[in-house]
């Protein structure tokens, strides 16, 4: 397990296709996919996960993508719900830091079997085929933690030099581009009512994708367009979701969110 600072220069080259495909995801539920679209333009990954998680321990921002499936975001799902962020050698390394007077970035790279803790390592590396992940740190001076990680199968070849230096380069970007997601998923939680907001927060990274779609004004065939998942599929979770929300169609959804927070 190894960690090392990084100080990017403002003249790092990056092509205009890997700027575009991770700036297209801030703001949506597919920063993950963004990011991971961007990377395998330059490097093979298999997974791409994004974390962040506020000075008080609270997870802020959760995106996850795989190249296959949603076998990423199911693993993500479990990493919420169990509190793997807690045993995360990489949030637990960065939750112990100092605070920096200026943002910090770091390059992470962890092997599966450096994984002390047994259902973590399992969950998100084990379970999934997963050999090793290379990830972006970055810490902020009012305690924000950001990880941004790249993952590699089995099958594929294990990260070498060349590759820490291409995900370095674009560390600046992926960090940033983290950081106005998080940005703009608090103006989202603050235009809604904290009772809404809230409720939100219990729904699963899947259902949260589809309410997101739905508050947006997309239909259900839309959604399940953008989402790559059968109709039926997207109902399913739709009407999981609407439960938990206490709504009963997508008119009340999009009444209720403006209308308690007047």
């Amino acid at each position: 397990m190894r960690r090392w600072r990084l100080h990017p220069t403002a003249d790092a080259a990056l092509s205009n296709a890997v700027v575009g495909d991770v700036l297209a995801g801030i703001g949506t539920p597919h920063l993950a996919t963004s990011c991971l679209a961007a990377m395998h333009r330059v490097m093979p990954v298999t997974f791409c996960t994004v974390f962040a998680v506020d000075a008080t321990g609270r997870i802020e921002a959760v995106s996850a993508a795989s190249s296959y499936g949603s076998t990423a975001e199911r693993t993500a799902e479990r990493y919420v719900a169990q509190r793997f962020d807690l045993l995360d050698p990489n949030m637990t390394w960065l939750a112990a830091r100092k605070l920096p007077r200026r943002a910090q970035l770091w390059l992470g790279h962890q092997r599966a079997d450096e994984v002390a803790d047994p259902a973590y390592r399992a969950a998100c590396y084990g379970d999934v085929g997963i050999r090793e992940r290379a990830s972006v740190l970055l810490l902020t001076p009012t305690g924000q933690r950001v990880a941004v990680s790249f993952y590699r199968s089995l099958a594929q070849p294990e990260f070498g030099d060349s590759d820490f230096a291409v995900i370095a380069t674009h560390a600046t970007l992926l960090a940033d581009a983290t950081m106005a997601h998080g940005r703009s998923a608090v103006v989202a939680r603050e235009a809604v009512a904290p009772a809404f907001a809230s409720r939100l927060l219990t729904l699963s990274l899947r259902e949260r994708e589809v309410i997101g779609h739905l508050m947006a004004g997309k239909t259900a065939k839309e959604a399940a367009r953008e989402l790559g998942v059968e109709l039926t599929t997207l109902r399913t979770h739709q009407y999981r979701a609407f439960r938990r929300l206490g709504v009963r169609s997508q008119k009340e959804l999009l009444l209720r969110a403006p209308a308690e927070s007047a």
